[in-house]
C-alpha cells in the first residue's frame, strides 16, 4: 500500500551552527524557510528548502558527541543532491575551497556523482540527473 509519499525531511545535526548555515545556505543554496533559537535546549532549529521544497532540519546542541560517518559506520549513509552536470558543482565547490572527490560513473545507470564533506564530515553526494 501506498502510504509514504514522499521524503519530508532530513535531520542534520551540527557542531558549529553558523558555519554549518553558511555552508547549507550561502554556498549550497538552500532558502532558509524558519530559524528558531530555543533557549531552553541552547538550540537552533534551522528549516531549509530547494526552491520551495522543504528537505532539511539543521539542529545546534551543545556538547553533541561526534558519529563516526566512514568508512562505512551503521546509520544514515549520506544525503545526495541531484544536479544537472557533476562538473559544473565541483567547479563552482572548488570556488569555495570544497574539495570533491573524483567523479565516478554508476556502473548501473552511467550516471556521474560525487562526494564532499559538510563542516561535520556528514557525505554529501551530487548526483547527475
Amino acid at each position: 500500500m501506498p502510504y509514504i509519499k514522499s521524503v519530508h525531511h532530513v535531520a542534520i545535526i551540527c557542531s558549529d551552527y553558523p558555519k554549518s548555515k553558511k555552508f547549507y545556505t550561502e554556498i549550497l543554496g538552500l532558502k532558509v524557510l524558519r530559524e528558531v533559537y530555543r533557549e531552553a535546549r541552547g538550540s537552533y532549529k534551522l528549516d531549509l528548502a530547494i526552491g520551495e521544497h522543504y528537505v532539511i532540519e539543521l539542529f545546534s546542541f551543545p556538547n553533541t558527541p561526534a558519529r563516526p560517518s566512514r568508512p562505512e559506520a551503521r546509520g544514515l549513509r549520506h544525503l545526495a543532491f541531484a544536479v544537472n552536470n557533476v562538473e559544473e558543482i565541483v567547479s563552482y565547490l572548488q570556488q569555495h575551497h570544497i574539495e570533491a572527490e573524483p567523479i565516478r560513473i554508476d556502473e548501473y545507470t552511467g550516471k556521474k556523482f560525487t562526494f564532499i564533506a559538510d563542516p561535520d564530515d556528514l557525505p554529501i553526494e551530487f548526483y547527475e540527473i
